[in-house]
C-alpha cells in the first residue's frame, strides 16, 4: 500500500462538478493498494499517517501531528500511484489491486481511520475525480507499507 500525503490550508474532492468532501487544515493522502495488500498494510499506513509530526507548533518545527492540530484528513483512492514506468512511455499498472479486491481494502481503511477520532472526508472510489488543494509548506511525504517509510 503506498499513500502519498501533502499537507494543505484545505482541499477537497469534486465529481462532476460538485464538490463531494472537503477538509480545512490538515492532510490529504492519495492511496493506491497493491495486490496482496492486507490488514497489515492498512494498519502500517494508519499508524504513519496519523502519528506523522508535519505540523508546525509555535516556534515553527514539524513536532505536531493531525490530531494534536485538531486537522482532518481527506483521502483519494489513486490506483496510478502503482505505476511501473521502468519500460517504453506506458505506464504500467500490473502492481495495481484488482479493483473488487481493492475497493474491499480500501473500505476496511476507511472505517479503521474513521476510528481512530479524527475527522476523515474520502473521495468516491473507482471514479474520476478533481482534487484542489493548498498545499501548506509545501510538505509531501511518501507512505508505502512495504518499503518501511
Amino acid at each position: 500500500m503506498r499513500a502519498v500525503v501533502q499537507r494543505v490550508r484545505e482541499a477537497s474532492v469534486s465529481i462532476d462538478g460538485r464538490v463531494t468532501a472537503s477538509i480545512g487544515k490538515g492532510m490529504v493522502a492519495l492511496l493506491g493498494v497493491e495486490k496482496s495488500d492486507g490488514e497489515a498494510d492498512t494498519d502500517y499506513i494508519i499508524r504513519k499517517l496519523t502519528g506523522l509530526r508535519i505540523f508546525p507548533d509555535d516556534d515553527g518545527k514539524m513536532t505536531l501531528d493531525v490530531a494534536e492540530i485538531k486537522g482532518s484528513i481527506l483521502v483519494v483512492s489513486q490506483f496510478t500511484l502503482l505505476a511501473d514506468t521502468r519500460k517504453g512511455r506506458r505506464p504500467s499498472f500490473e502492481r495495481a489491486e484488482e479493483p473488487e479486491k481493492a475497493r474491499a481494502v480500501y473500505e476496511g481503511f476507511m472505517g479503521k481511520i474513521r476510528s481512530t477520532g479524527i475527522t476523515v472526508a474520502e473521495g468516491e472510489f473507482q471514479r474520476v475525480m478533481e482534487v484542489s488543494l493548498v498545499n501548506d509548506g509545501p510538505v509531501t511525504i511518501i507512505i508505502d507499507s512495504r518499503k518501511g517509510g
